[in-house]
């Protein structure tokens, strides 16, 4: 399979002229739909929706993706059903203890949102994971597991609270890129691109301080069916279009 940059007419868009984004950040949806069209449990779905991301996270890394996020767990799934939510956290467990074998041993892994809600031995593990790889820089993984991007704002918005009440800075210092660093994402730059598969439009409350700026690229296609072939498509679409942040 040809990578998205030796394709030879990636839609008369000159192949000198792409452009790979530096964060590009994925929306895991449509593994229930997935399983329901199959008459199967939607555990299932969420099953089969990991094996694409293991492979989409290969392939990013590949490709030579710097920045890669994926939207696992919402702060709002703990509302489905308990078995559901047994799945997706045995997944996650299961996904700590096999990664190294499919990302490799230079890439960074950050996980997103607020641990304290796991039992001590998988927040151990979370944390291990993130200081064994923390000076990897080929890539960085990043999974947002229990994350919402409000809470996301709200949790940077308490650690300079905190700073304030200690005397540390002044309120009247505090700027964008002094708040940009304690969010969940740390020195990660903000994304550039924002994929959701199975016919949904909208963020869903993901990387929304991150995303302010990101291009925003839907497809119907389940997120268990996503390819690598599906992400080029994303690209070259991605460079299509003319990010003006607000300029002419």
């Amino acid at each position: 399979m040809a990578l998205f940059w030796k394709k030879k007419d990636t839609e008369n868009i000159p192949e000198a002229a792409l452009t790979l984004p530096e964060h590009i950040a994925f929306i895991m949806d449509g593994n229930g739909r997935w399983a329901k069209k199959r008459g199967l449990p939607r555990k299932f779905g969420h099953r089969e929706g990991a094996k694409t991301f293991k492979k989409i996270t290969r392939y990013c890394k590949d490709i030579g993706v710097r920045n890669v996020s994926f939207y696992a767990f919402s702060t709002e799934n703990w509302k489905r059903p308990k078995d559901e939510v047994d799945a997706i956290i045995e997944l996650f467990r299961e996904y700590i203890v096999d990664v190294r074998n499919y990302i490799g041993e230079d890439v960074r892994v950050l996980f997103l949102g607020d641990k304290t809600i796991f039992d001590d031995d998988l927040q151990k593990k979370m944390n291990d994971l993130e200081e064994d790889t923390k000076d990897r820089r080929e890539m960085t993984m990043l999974l947002a597991i229990n994350y919402g991007g409000r809470d996301d704002i709200v949790h940077a918005a308490k650690i300079l609270a905190q700073k304030v009440r200690d005397g540390e800075i002044n309120p009247e210092d505090i700027t964008e890129d002094m708040f940009t660093p304690n969010l969940y994402t740390l020195d990660v730059p903000d994304v550039d691109l924002m994929i959701r598969p199975s016919g949904e439009q909208r963020t869903s409350n993901f990387l929304i301080w991150q995303s302010a700026y990101a291009e925003l690229y839907f497809t119907d296609i389940l997120w268990p069916d996503f390819t690598p072939e599906n992400l080029d498509k994303a690209i070259e679409e991605f460079n299509k279009r003319s990010r003006r942040f607000g300029g002419v």
